[in-house]
């Protein structure tokens, strides 16, 4: 069972998402409604999870996320939002956001990414970082920068697998899957998985056309 911590200034919203998460078994360990109050709340309960709107008063969620991932380095942070503000996305990703989902996610695949991120994955939405991609003044392909080995990671964890998943279709291990993350980070300035894969997405080494191979 994950704890699982809602932040949202929307009274409504929590409770529809706190009845579905303990339907399915899950532990919703509290509940705020202020970037502030979801500090201190993640800080006393340590939840696996926070599941973090952008807009919220006192605090938005941007820097909510910052300090829960200073403060509290043990819990990870899902971005669930209606907004699709490209700045916004930037900066929740730089912050140390694990996913960031639109407030139209059935509530599965929303549930399905909390368990994904509290299992250590990290999930980029495709649409997300296509609507970055075209902010972009101009794409530039860079194909020495990395190795061939981490452009297929990178593109793999593109096209919506996790780290597991890759290793598996690549046929090497999740610790040399991490390994080459670790020099991908480095190489990239990159703050966590998702900027890596945006990073890349931007310099043109690697696409969001791809589909997952049956069977991964």
């Amino acid at each position: 069972m994950i704890k699982i911590l809602l932040a949202d200034d929307h009274a409504l919203l929590r409770d529809g998402l706190r009845r579905s998460f303990e339907s399915a078994g899950d532990n919703v360990v509290g509940e705020a409604s202020t970037g502030e109050e979801a500090v201190a709340l993640a800080k006393a309960t340590q939840p696996d999870v926070v599941l973090m709107d952008l807009s919220m008063p006192v605090m938005d969620g941007i820097d909510a996320t910052r300090l829960i991932r200073d403060q509290v380095p043990g819990t990870r942070v899902a971005v669930l939002t209606m907004h699709d503000d490209i700045s916004k996305t930037r900066d929740a990703i730089a912050a140390g956001a694990s996913a960031y989902l639109s407030k139209g996610t059935s509530f599965q695949d929303v549930r399905d990414t909390v368990l994904r991120v509290a299992d250590g994955d990290t999930v980029l939405s495709p649409a997300l970082a296509g609507a970055m991609l075209t902010t972009a003044a101009e794409s530039k392909a860079n194909d020495e920068l990395l190795s061939d080995r981490q452009v297929e990671i990178l593109q793999a964890i593109a096209d919506g697998m996790s780290t597991k998943q890759a290793g598996r279709y690549l046929g090497i291990t999740t610790k040399t899957v991490h390994n080459h993350l670790n020099a991908i980070y480095r190489k990239l300035d990159a703050q966590s998985l998702t900027h890596a894969v945006l990073g890349a997405v931007r310099l043109g080494i690697i696409d969001l056309n791809s589909e997952v191979p049956e069977g991964v």
